[in-house]
């Protein structure tokens, strides 16, 4: 988020430039990235789906998560999804869903959430690897531009007052209320506490933990993978990042439609947001 620009004003308030071109192009860039990691990703995972801890998945200690399905003469195709040891019925979910022509087949995750559609583990996995290094570079890039503008020190960094101010901030946001005038110009203290979040720990936690599931990495610096508890427990560790990831993007996206979805995605596209005026207190 820049200095601010002079902006014009319209109707219920102004126009303001909030967005510099690099940090619009870079998001829309980890967009299209992160929405095909994530659906490769539940492809490659569809051709084993079970989740353990440690070195190995042969220890004979039960899997953290699996998701199956169970066929019987009786009932037909069930969707299971174990959760450490306890069941669920998942069909039409998970574990068993209904395929392109209606039939219900068994697959851990649906065709629609996958790329590609069809149980393909190679083409799965180079789409995946392709983007992997297209969100380390975006992201790369981002970190490089963000510590040479003083985008991360000036926009992303809560000071100790601004920490302070946690508690009404969740009060606001549990009550959907949304700043208006200067406040509006600035991120709230949760977003920034959630990007860095996200910058610092959640993304170079899934690209490390995906680097721990390939054989190669841990020649590079032996036993570092062991660290983590093993391969086994890169790849859920893996699973979980990404998933905390999916969370904090839904819980953007909610945020972004509850306080304005035009307003915010213009302010993505164009760089310009109407920052909405403040109440009048004056007594008439």
């Amino acid at each position: 988020m820049p200095l601010a620009k002079p902006a014009p004003p319209v109707a219920n308030g102004t126009l303001y430039y909030r967005h510099r071109l690099p940090v619009r192009v870079m998001h829309w860039v980890n967009v299209v990235a992160m929405t095909i990691l994530l659906m490769s990703g539940l492809n490659i995972f569809d051709a084993h789906p079970a989740l353990y801890w440690g070195k190995s998945s042969y220890t004979g200690q039960g899997p953290i998560l699996a998701i199956g399905a169970n066929m019987t003469l009786e009932t037909g195709i069930h969707g299971i999804t174990r959760v450490f040891g306890r069941d669920f019925d998942t069909t039409g979910v998970l574990g068993a869903s209904k395929d392109r022509d209606g039939e219900l087949t068994n697959r851990a995750f649906p065709w629609w959430l996958t790329i590609p559609d069809n149980r393909w583990l190679s083409m799965a996995r180079s789409w995946h690897f392709f983007f992997a290094w297209i969100l380390v570079l975006n992201g790369l890039a981002y970190l490089a531009w963000s510590i040479g503008s003083r985008h991360l020190t000036r926009d992303l960094a809560p000071d100790s007052g601004e920490l302070r101010t946690i508690p009404q901030s969740i009060r606001d946001h549990l009550l959907f209320r949304h700043p208006k005038g200067e406040a509006a110009k600035r991120y709230n203290v949760l977003q920034k506490i959630a990007y860095l979040a996200v910058i610092f720990v959640l993304v170079p936690l899934v690209i490390l933990m995906g680097l721990g599931m390939s054989p190669w990495a841990d020649t590079i610096v032996p036993g570092w993978v062991g660290f983590f508890g093993g391969r086994q427990s890169a790849r859920t560790l893996h699973f979980i990042a990404a998933w905390l990831i999916v969370a904090f993007v839904l819980v953007h996206v909610f945020e972004v439609v509850v306080a304005g979805f035009w307003n915010h995605l213009r302010s993505m596209i164009t760089g310009r947001y109407r920052v909405p005026q403040e109440a009048s207190h004056e007594k008439h």
